[in-house]
This record gives C-alpha cells, structure tokens and sequence, in this order.
C-alpha cells in the first residue's frame, strides 16, 4: 500500500515538475549555413543595388540595413565569427558579382544582436 503510494507520489511529482528540453541547434554545420546564407543575401542585395544604379555607399547602405533587418534576430548570431562572415561576403561578391575592390572594413558595420 505504501509502495503504491510513493509510485503516485513519484509520478505526480515528475508530470508536475518536469521541464521542457528542447535541441540546441547551435552546431557547426547550422552555424556554417547561417554564415553563408548571410553572406549570400548581403552580396545578393548589394548587386541588385548597383545594378539598379544605385550609389556604392547607396548600396552598402542598403545592404547592411536589409541583411541586418533579415537576420537580427536569429539565436544563431552568438555563434557568428565575423571575420568568417567577412571573407565568405568578399569571396560572394567577387564570385558573384566580379567586385573585386570591395573595402572589407566597410563591412564591420555588419553586426547582429547577440
């Protein structure tokens, strides 16, 4: 009687009590992808910009201000190693947009909430 007892005592406590656990997805291949997802949607936004003739200093502009727009709030932003991000958004340009002369310290403007 007393064993049946303590079995419900012990269940209650553990339904009543028991947290949530829920996946950290904070791995380095997620943390990559975010990386490069980034990097492609600055390079993205800051072609299309000059394409549509818009000012060097227009288009930066803009494209800091949509990429952090877009990505400021992710929990994956603790993880970013920025200097990372920079050579990933040079390396798009000149891929994608034959920029090779872009000022990379142009770039440290480029930041996220943490």
């Amino acid at each position: 009687m007393i064993k049946n007892i303590l079995h419900i005592l012990l269940l209650f406590f553990l339904l009543i009590f028991d947290t949530p656990a829920y996946p950290l997805d904070s791995s380095p291949k997620s943390i990559e992808k975010y990386t490069l997802k980034i990097s492609r949607k600055f390079a993205n936004t800051y072609c299309n910009s000059t394409k549509f003739g818009i000012s060097e200093d227009g288009a930066l502009r803009f494209s800091i201000g949509e990429t952090n727009k877009e990505f400021s709030n992710s929990k994956l932003n603790k993880f970013i190693d920025y200097e990372l991000l920079n050579k990933n958004i040079l390396l798009s340009l000149k891929n994608n947009c034959h920029i090779s002369d872009f000022p990379e310290y142009e770039l440290d403007k480029l930041a996220f909430k943490n």
